[in-house]
């Protein structure tokens, strides 16, 4: 039996599915944050410290996010943090990494 096609307008690739996540909102808005700090402090030499320790903190809660990720909102934004932090924290690295001029 055809069935009729009904549009959805009120549907989207990133639209949820209508349940609450505050876990996944959670860490989703941690990554963001922590890779937008670690992306910018990334571009100057002398703050390494910051860069390096928002980025990893961007990557193990975006790591954790994916895991536990229900929407392809989350996912993602998810991925945006990620990408943002892994850039922050392997430039860190390269600056002085997480420990850099504290422990000698």
């Amino acid at each position: 039996m055809a069935q009729a096609m009904r549009p959805d307008p009120g549907h989207s690739l990133f639209a949820t599915d209508g349940k609450p996540h505050p876990l996944q909102d959670t860490l989703m808005a941690v990554t963001l944050v922590m890779g937008i700090i670690s992306f910018t402090t990334a571009q100057f030499y002398n703050l390494h410290l910051l860069s390096s320790w928002t980025g990893l903190i961007g990557i193990l809660t975006g790591a954790y996010g994916q895991f536990i990720s229900v929407t392809t909102r989350e996912r993602f934004l998810l991925i945006l943090g990620l990408g943002a932090s892994a850039f922050g924290f392997y430039l860190g690295m390269a600056h002085g990494g997480l420990f850099g001029g504290v422990i000698s």
